[in-house]
């Protein structure tokens, strides 16, 4: 049964199509995955199913029992809030009451008649809205995500800045859960945690993520939105992608006709309308919207990324003898010994501050290392993407930042006009004038890539090139990095991606040991090997008779697992049920008189979606099997 239900949505951005009458039924324990480029309006649809923005048009339904958790991209701010200020605000004016009550216990001005006064007055009001409960759910969430609760938001990094703002969407006990980039901002052990976390959930689940990892873990449904329009998949990513492909496939059959067909209009405009008819103007009409329907096709673009390799560098890169590196007491490197090849493609791999873009740094030559020597091969040519888009001036054109004034650039010995050669990174003659500061997270970062692809180099440098890259655009990037012919030095969060482009991970295990291991991250992760226990922020050296605690965590684990195991049972039978419910559904209608003499669209969707509720009942049942054998 449906508990949200949209029907013919309609919303513009300007001249922009963000949702045509989009229809969409999200079902009580839907894990949906919300796919499409940067800038297709996944964010705008979280908003409207959330509440806080209304379409142009169109209906929105939510059942009336819903509790909506919302997580946005967007970090709290760093200020002088708590940790259980931040989370407690979830709870609007009784989070405000229990903030107030919080704030005075704590105060060693409480025993002043006016505090006590105050106290008094606060008492009375929790009482009288029932919080105390609340109180109770606070602390334990931060118990569970292992949260300081009196730390200063000002003193957290962005991951554990995000482990707040999960808190507080969770701390409601919300039914539906809606989440938009969760893993921005966390390290792989955090997004590993954060994904045990949400396959616990047991409400309706709708995220956007370029995880792709996390897609597939997560997501049982997933809906595409292309050129306003809503395609649900109900199906997990993997074969997602496989139907997606032929559906490119047969669109891009069907386009090459309407091309063919707009430059017949186009030849027949030419020649003059002899006839100002009714027919002949209908035609007209349909050649606009042949025109419309080709921008928006043109629109819409694609990453073409060519990486020029320059000359071939000397055989060794770089080398580091007993390299070792300290900040403020803390070991991040040392005595760290690594030949880095010519052809390599080495993955840096470990929790935020560990140490990985300070090793970047000192192979760049920007920062000298403590201890131990690193020496470079000849013929290098370096081109360094910086995460945090230092090179990049915010006031230039978008056009000067990789022309520097030039009409053209040279790529592999060709000459490109830059109006051009932005283009194949997507963005338009408007985009090529405007300023640096106007563009979004992910045009910076394509705008980056456009930047350092301008130059010959065989050495690439990549710190966190995937933020804010959507999946096409990662998909492109990894191909053109596996046929380039230089050295690649990575540093990403992004587990798939290092899978598909290093050819070996330099692991940080802690207290400045760092360990190179042949592979990407599954592989390191199935010869047994996991990171190092982060210390939480504000937590306290650990007792001597806690070390006990710590040889139970196995056995911890295990009961997680069946616990883990055990809903998941609970949930593909659930799953199963809806599915076959579907299918009878399907049948029933295709049993009514006159079916087959009906519209042919109707016919052969619903034929399709019944081969797909098949299909998904098969997978369903083969999961179900799997589990129930399971000891």
């Amino acid at each position: 049964m449906a508990i949200i239900t949209c029907r013919d949505l309609t919303l513009h951005f300007g001249n922009s199509c963000i949702l045509d009458h989009t229809n969409l039924d999200i079902e009580a324990g839907d894990r949906l995955c919300l796919t499409g480029r940067n800038g297709s309006g996944k964010t705008t649809l979280l908003k409207i199913l959330a509440g806080s923005i209304e379409p142009d048009s169109g209906a929105i339904w939510r059942d009336p029992g819903l509790v909506i958790g919302n997580l946005d991209q967007s970090l709290p701010d760093r200020d002088d809030c708590s940790v259980y200020d931040a989370v407690a605000q979830g709870f609007s004016e009784a989070g405000a009451l229990l903030i107030r009550h919080h704030h005075l216990l704590s105060d060693a001005r409480t025993a002043s008649p006016a505090a006590q006064a105050e106290l008094s007055r606060l008492h009375q009001q929790i009482d009288h809205a029932d919080a105390w409960n609340l109180d109770y759910k606070i602390n334990a969430i931060l118990d569970q995500m292992s949260l300081p609760a009196a730390t200063p938001l000002a003193q957290l990094s962005g991951g554990w800045l995000r482990r707040v703002a999960i808190a507080r969407a969770l701390v409601t006990e919300p039914n539906v859960l809606l989440l938009d980039e969760p893993t921005n901002h966390l390290d792989i052990p955090a997004i590993e945690w954060l994904e045990a976390l949400l396959q616990d959930f047991a409400g309706t689940l709708i995220f956007v993520s370029h995880d792709r990892r996390l897609m597939s873990t997560l997501a049982t449904s997933i809906v595409d939105l292309e050129f306003g329009r809503l395609n649900r998949w109900d199906c997990n990513y993997a074969t997602f992608l496989e139907r997606k492909e032929l559906q490119i496939e047969a669109q891009s059959k069907q386009e090459a006709r309407e091309d063919d067909k707009l430059s017949r209009e186009e030849a027949w405009l030419r020649q003059g309308i002899k006839a100002r008819g009714t027919r002949n103007q209908g035609r007209l009409r349909a050649l606009y919207k042949l025109r419309e329907e080709r921008r928006a096709r043109n629109r819409q673009g694609s990453l073409k990324v060519a990486i020029d390799a320059g000359s071939r560098s000397g055989s060794v890169v770089k080398e580091l003898r007993g390299v070792s590196k300290s900040y403020s007491g803390q070991k991040l490197i040392e005595n760290l010994d690594l030949t880095i090849r010519r052809g390599d493609r080495l993955g840096l791999l470990g929790p935020n501050g560990c140490g990985k873009s300070t090793l970047l740094r000192m192979l760049l030559d920007g920062e000298a290392p403590d201890g131990g020597t690193i020496s470079s091969g000849t013929r290098l040519q370096v081109a360094y993407f910086d995460q945090i888009r230092g090179q990049l001036d915010p006031n230039k054109s978008v056009a000067d930042s990789i022309a520097d004034g030039r009409e053209y650039v040279s790529v592999k010995g060709e000459n490109i006009h830059v109006v051009t050669y932005l283009g194949n990174f997507m963005f338009s003659p408007e985009h090529a004038r405007s300023k640096v500061r106007v563009l979004s997270g992910g045009e910076q970062n394509r705008l980056l890539l456009a930047k350092l692809f301008s130059l010959p180099a065989n050495l690439l440098v990549l710190d966190e090139p995937t933020n804010d890259l959507d999946i096409q655009s990662l998909e492109l990037l990894e191909e053109r990095l596996l046929e380039y012919d230089g050295t690649v030095l990575l540093v990403t969060h992004d587990r798939t991606f290092l899978d598909n482009v290093v050819t070996s991970v330099l692991v940080f295990e802690g207290d400045g040991v760092a360990t190179e291991y042949v592979g990407g991250y599954s592989d390191w992760r199935e010869a047994g090997h996991d990171f190092a226990r982060i210390e939480l922020p504000g937590s306290q050296p650990q007792p001597a008779d806690a070390v006990v605690k710590i040889n139970h965590d196995a056995r911890r684990q295990s009961r997680k697992a069946v616990q883990q195991q055990a809903k998941e049972l609970e949930r593909v039978t659930v799953d199963i049920e809806r599915t076959e419910a579907k299918i009878a559904r399907l049948h029933a209608e295709m049993a009514q008189p006159g079916f087959y003499d009906g519209p042919s669209d109707n016919r052969d969707a619903c034929i399709d979606a019944l081969a797909r509720a098949e299909a998904t009942l098969a997978t369903l049942y083969g999961r179900w099997e799997a589990l129930e054998s399971t000891d």
